[in-house]
């Protein structure tokens, strides 16, 4: 069991860390990071190729003829205002890395560093994605589009969490976050005087009962042993108080671990929008737009992720679930729809202290996870290298004949 490295090498990732949190960047608009990151490649001597305008990819390289295995970090900060008072803490306005992503980039970089310094050869080439526009859904699947996934074999990547002590990492099968989609309804009733509402179509009323009617699907139509979610977070109406408003503008999330789930609220929300409607006269418009799919963790490469995790922390500090279903989206998993893979959590809970949720002001976490991350990444790497060079191992073994 490794549970430590240099700590020249920690001052390194934590001191890159915090450079990060003081200066986040929001989604596609990582600039300052990119580079910040490829000044730590060239010190590193890692090549690299920018795929797009933001984001990097980089090879270290490993035996020819062998697939690549692919470590994921995610870079972009959330449109968060810091209330941590941390030295650390951001100089950028209402914009905060309050997801963790700049220590998800330090644990990659250090990961790199362990990997470059092993004597061993490597026994498969390494990948390292530092992947731009988490938080909007898009940046996954751009870098597939652009290439990031040639030749490679096997991708693994990792998530702080709150809920899990510093030193845990949980490793669990099967569906581990939510599928995502954004959805948008128009209504469009009709004007008029607020002391003469007979003579309109009140969007307010229609929209408010569209608000209320939806919250019964997943209570009343959903299995309670399928964990969903659907929430409407904005509603835009009128423009003044003796107005009856003409139009009204609803937007929400579905979130579902399961497709036969996901398309069930999709049909119920649709029905309730038309059936709402009509018992208004109301011209009422539903448009869908798909953002990730579930993170689906699947064998053999669970087992390997589980396999270097004990390795990194011990069995006893290994956890095959996590606590709860986690409806948040994740855009790691259009990696794994496109090859096997595993997506880990990293706790960051420092003992006897408390943490604020992410996505939260508050967000903080304990610089211990550095060395968890990194230590886990490149443990990851020679272990999921070891398998993928596996087949072409035997094939020569037998003259190459299969």
């Amino acid at each position: 069991m490794t549970t430590s490295i240099q700590s020249s090498l920690f001052e390194r990732m934590v001191a890159l860390q915090r450079d990060l949190h003081r200066h986040p960047e929001l989604s596609g608009l990582e600039h300052r990071t990119t580079a910040r990151i490829i000044q730590e490649l060239d010190r590193l001597g890692i090549p690299y190729h920018r795929l797009l305008e933001t984001g990097v990819a980089a090879d270290i390289a490993g035996p020819p003829n062998v697939p690549a295995v692919a470590l994921r970090a995610d870079i972009d900060a959330l449109p968060v205002r810091e209330e941590t008072g941390l030295g650390s803490s951001s100089q950028v306005d209402g914009v905060m890395h309050a997801c963790g992503h700049d220590a998800h980039t330090a644990m990659l970089v250090g990961a790199a560093e362990l990997l470059v310094s092993d004597p061993d050869p490597l026994p498969a080439p390494v990948r390292l994605i530092f992947q731009p526009a988490e938080e909007t859904g898009t940046g996954a699947r751009a870098m597939i589009d652009a290439g990031v996934l040639e030749g490679v074999g096997a991708v693994f990547g990792g998530h702080v969490d709150g809920n899990l002590p510093t030193g845990v990492i949980a490793v669990a099968e099967g569906t581990v976050n939510a599928s995502s989609d954004s959805f948008r309804i128009s209504i469009q009733g009709r004007q008029g005087h607020a002391a003469r509402p007979h003579e309109t179509v009140d969007a307010v009323v229609v929209g408010s009962l569209i608000v209320m009617a939806v919250q019964t699907i997943v209570s009343r139509e959903i299995d309670p042993s399928h964990p969903s979610v659907l929430s409407i977070g904005r509603f835009e109406a009128g423009e003044a108080s003796n107005v009856i408003a003409g139009t009204a503008i609803l937007e929400g999330t579905i979130r579902a671990q399961e497709p036969e789930v996901r398309n069930h609220l999709l049909r119920s929300l649709e029905r309730v929008c038309t059936a709402v409607g009509k018992l208004h006269e109301a011209s009422v418009a539903f448009e869908l737009q798909e953002c990730t799919p579930p993170v689906v963790n699947r064998e053999p490469m669970v087992g390997v992720a589980r396999q270097a995790a004990e390795s990194t922390v011990g069995p006893d500090r290994v956890r095959r679930a996590v606590r709860g279903a986690n409806m948040g989206g994740e855009d790691f998993s259009w990696y794994l729809q496109n090859i096997p893979g595993c997506y880990v959590r990293l706790g960051i809970r420092a003992a006897g202290s408390t943490t604020h949720p992410a996505h939260s002001g508050g967000f903080r976490l304990d610089e211990e996870v550095l060395t968890t991350g990194a230590l886990w990444l490149a443990e990851v790497a020679r272990l999921a290298g070891r398998s993928l060079a596996a087949p072409r191992d035997a094939s020569a073994a037998t003259g190459g004949e299969r």
